[in-house]
């Protein structure tokens, strides 16, 4: 999953609080809809997998009726909230737990080399168990 720097170190900011179960918010029906675990693309100008955690559950739903729900897993203030989620008939709340921050992150050209791509899709994409696994493992060795 792409993700802003300032929106990372938000979620880091709430595990710090002692905060377990998060939301990342997305416009429209976005992915994923299963996983196992989530990795935490941090985008430019940062360009590292700075973490990971385990996959809870995609709602998806009206802004309104998943912010009741929902909203206080998010990093977002009501009004930034409404900023982004502006216009959409449907949002989709990411849910996730045990966040971890890789001690080593992993570097874009790295990961790149590793997936065997060009480039990252922005909205995100799937991977083998065997490959995310394997990225952790890269990014747990200090």
């Amino acid at each position: 999953m792409m993700i802003q720097d300032k929106w990372w170190k938000e979620f880091l900011r709430r595990k710090g609080e002692g905060k377990e179960t998060h939301a990342y918010v997305l416009r429209g029906a976005a992915p994923p809809k299963t996983a196992l675990r989530i990795l935490f693309y941090v985008t430019k100008p940062v360009a590292e997998v700075a973490g990971h955690a385990e996959f809870i559950e995609r709602k998806v739903g009206t802004p309104e009726a998943l912010w009741e729900t929902n909203g206080e897993e998010s990093v977002l203030s009501s009004e930034k909230y409404d900023e982004i989620v502006r216009g959409s008939d449907k949002v989709s709340f990411v849910r996730f737990k045990n966040l971890h921050e890789a001690a080593k992150p992993v570097p874009l050209n790295d990961v790149l080399m590793f997936f065997g791509v060009r480039r990252l899709s922005r909205k995100g994409f799937y991977v083998d168990k065997d490959k995310a696994d394997k990225l952790v493992a890269m990014m747990s060795q200090a």
